[in-house]
C-alpha cells in the first residue's frame, strides 16, 4: 500500500516537471534560439546549441522548480552553451550558397536594388564593427539590443554586477559612436 502512495505521488510530481519543461521549451525556444544565434551567428550551430542548451534543461529540471525567472536561467544556459561551442567549432562556414542567393533574390525583389544595398552595407558596417569590440563588451552590447534584456538580466547571464553591465554598454556604445563618427569624417 505504501509503494502504491509513493508511486501515484511520484507520477503526478513527474507529470508536472514534464509540464514546466514543456511549457518552457514552448516559451522560450526563440529566445534560446536568438541568444545561440547572436554568439555563434550561424543557422546551423545556433540550432544545435538551442538543442544542447534544452537537453541541458531536461538534465537539470528538478533545478527548473526553484528558479524565480526561468527567462533568465535558460538565457544564462544558452549563453554558455553558445560559448562553449563557439570556442570548439572550425571556422569553416556552413552557409549555403544556393538557399543565399534565394533570399537575396527575394529581398531585391521587395526593396529597391540601392535601399537593398545601403541596408546591407549598413548591416555588415555595423556586424563588423561590433565583432571587433572586446569581448565582455560586445557579450554586453549583443544581449542589450539584440535580445532586449535589462542591466539585471544581463549581469545575471553574465555572472556580473549590474554596474559593469551598465559601464560595459555604456562604454561598447561609445566606441561605436566614435567608429562611426571617424567612419562618416572620411567621407
Amino acid at each position: 500500500m505504501a509503494e502504491a502512495v509513493i508511486s501515484n505521488g511520484a507520477i503526478p510530481l513527474a507529470e508536472a516537471n514534464e509540464d514546466a519543461l514543456g511549457a518552457a521549451v514552448h516559451e522560450h525556444a526563440r529566445l534560446v534560439y536568438r541568444i545561440a544565434y547572436s554568439v555563434l551567428r550561424n543557422h546551423h550551430d545556433a540550432e544545435d546549441a538551442t538543442q544542447e542548451s534544452f537537453v541541458r534543461v531536461l538534465r537539470y529540471r528538478r533545478k527548473l522548480e526553484g528558479v524565480q525567472d526561468p527567462k533568465t536561467w535558460l538565457a544564462r544556459i544558452a549563453w554558455r552553451v553558445a560559448i562553449e561551442r563557439g570556442k570548439r567549432r572550425p571556422e569553416i562556414s556552413l552557409s549555403n550558397a544556393g538557399t543565399d542567393s534565394a533570399i537575396l533574390q527575394l529581398r531585391s525583389q521587395v526593396a529597391s536594388a540601392e535601399e537593398f544595398s545601403l541596408g546591407r552595407e549598413m548591416t555588415a558596417l555595423l556586424e563588423s564593427l561590433i565583432v571587433a569590440l572586446p569581448a565582455q563588451l560586445r557579450d554586453v552590447l549583443t544581449l542589450s539590443t539584440v535580445e532586449e534584456f535589462t542591466s539585471a538580466e544581463i549581469a545575471e547571464v553574465l555572472e556580473t554586477s549590474e554596474s559593469a553591465v551598465r559601464s560595459r554598454l555604456f562604454r561598447a556604445r561609445q566606441i561605436l559612436k566614435e567608429k562611426l563618427a571617424e567612419l562618416d569624417g572620411r567621407r
